[in-house]
Formats: C-alpha cells, structure tokens, sequence
C-alpha cells in the first residue's frame, strides 16, 4: 500500500488557498517528498501527516518555488529532535544549494546525505523505492521522478518441496536472499514465480512535453503533471517559459496509458481550473485537477 498526496498545487507564489509545489508518499513507514515550496510544512499539518518519518526529500529543480519551503523544514525537524538522516536528491548543485539555504539553519541534530543527479536518468533505491530521476525540457536543469514499489513474484512451497530445498531456507529465500550450504546453491527464483505488478507513480513539473515523460510514465497507476496554463491564448507563454498547457499533459497522460492523471503546478492566474477539465477529459477521460491535500491510497492488485 502506498499513500500519496498532493501537498501542494501552486505555481509562481503561494496563493490564499494554494501552497506551493509539494508531493508526499508513504510506504513502510518511511515518509518520501517530491519538492518543497513554502509553506510544505504548513501542508503538511493540515493534512494531518507527520514530516517526522521523512526520509527523502526529492527536488526537482532549485527554483524558490520548489525548494524555499526546505530550511523551515529543516528546522521543525531538527526541534521535533530527529535524529535519523536525511537523504536528499537532485540535480548537480544540490549540496551547494542546500548549504547555502542552511545559513539558517546551520545546527541540526541529524546527518543530511545527498545524491546528486548528474545523468539524463538514474536510478536509486532506496527505503523500498525503485525512483527513476529523468531529465525534463525546462529553462534550467530539471527533472521528473517515476517510484515504483516492486513486487516479487510468490512464494511457492510445492516447487520448495519438489527441490527438496530445506525448509529453514525458505523464509531467506523468500526475502530474495541466495543460500549456499552442504555443497548446493539455493536461489530465490527456484521458489519464486514472475514478477507480480507492484505500484507505480510519475510526477513531473516545470516541463515541455518530452519523451523521457512518456517513456517512464508508461502504465503509472498515477500520473501528477504540471498543467501551468489551460487557457489556449496561453500556449506561446506555456513554450518561452517551458511549461505545459493542460491539454499537453493529457495527451502525455493517454499515450502513456497511465491509470490516473491530476494537474498540478498551476499558474497564479488560473483560479478555477475545474472548467478547464471537460475539453481535458476529451483526450483522457480519467483526469483530475489536483488541489492541496488530494490523496489516494495506491493498492497491490489482488492475486
């Protein structure tokens, strides 16, 4: 099970009623974030999550509206006496942007790591996540991030049986460890069957259309996508500052046959992007705008 919510919807500047950029997962109880503008924090608490389980913060890109949420953070977490690390990834600069904001937060009583992003996509794992970072078309370094939450095929005691393997070695095996001892070599897949479908969502900002979004969003249970403008006399706009129009977004959302899309990232003018949502629907019937707190619980398909 995984949880998802769209923290905030904001492009630009906070709104009264709209926070800035900010995505937040949970798996395990582990906590993940994508982006964090300000007020996240606020966001967070009206929600009625907890950013102490926070393990990763992801950025996108250092613009203000993605990252300047991130030294109150710090603090509140570091006064809510963490003590766990913290992992933050992003594209090359990311520790010289991070120290740079922690001039305000210099003391904290926990170890930030950082995974810089140098490639046009990289993997990580990490705290049961498969996230794929991959370049994006924006006017600065930025990148969409795809989590997976795999699933291994099941556990079949009758092929167990049927090798003779013994059974203290059926609990590692199952866990996807190799077993060598009394001269045999028992391997996971000799009692595990195919791959079963595990969990996926995309999440992509601050972007033209591209392939890399295509290719990784393909079949995401959920797909979160800037939809910048949706009004038609904006499309110039959307392309010299390399954002996206709604209709983009949904085009990306059917080629990529994707569950679920919700809009995100939405300029300060667009007020009411609910009567944008019928001509979107024309292209994906399955689309959502997003607002601050919009959630969903992400389940394994039913053996």
């Amino acid at each position: 099970m995984l949880d998802v919510c769209l923290l905030g919807t904001g492009g630009m500047m906070p709104l009264p009623r709209r926070w800035l950029t900010a995505l937040m997962t949970r798996y395990n109880g582990s906590s993940l974030m994508i982006d964090c503008g300000e007020g996240t924090q606020v966001a967070v608490k009206e929600k009625g999550w907890s950013f102490k389980p926070v393990d990763v913060i992801c950025f996108t890109h250092y613009h203000g509206d993605h990252i300047s949420g991130l030294p109150g953070l710090l603090l509140t977490m570091g006064n809510a006496d963490r003590i766990e690390p913290l992992t933050l990834i992003g594209p090359k600069g990311l520790e010289r942007v991070v120290n740079a904001l922690r001039v305000i937060a210099p003391e904290l009583p926990f170890e930030i790591r950082f995974i810089e992003i140098t490639k046009p996509e990289e993997v990580i794992e990490i705290n049961g996540y498969r996230i794929t970072a991959f370049r994006v078309n924006h006017n600065v370094i930025c990148y969409g991030y795809t989590l997976e939450i795999l699933r291994q095929g099941k556990f079949s005691p009758e092929r167990a049986k049927e090798q003779e393997i013994p059974l203290k070695y059926w609990n590692p095996l199952q866990k996807g460890q190799t077993i060598e001892a009394d001269g045999f070599v028992y391997t996971p897949d000799m009692v595990l069957g195919p791959d079963r479908k595990g969990i996926k969502v995309t999440y992509t900002t601050d972007t033209r259309p591209t392939e890399s979004i295509l290719r990784n969003a393909k079949g995401s249970d959920l797909f979160i996508c800037e939809g910048m403008y949706a009004e038609e006399e904006k499309l110039e706009k959307a392309k010299g500052y390399k954002h996206m129009m709604f209709r983009e977004a949904a085009t990306l959302a059917r080629d990529a046959e994707v569950g679920e899309m919700w809009l995100t990232h939405f300029s300060p003018s667009l007020i009411r992007p609910d009567e944008y949502m019928d001509k979107v629907r024309e292209i994906f019937p399955n689309s959502y705008p997003g607002r601050d707190g919009k959630s969903v619980e992400l389940n394994f398909e039913e053996d």
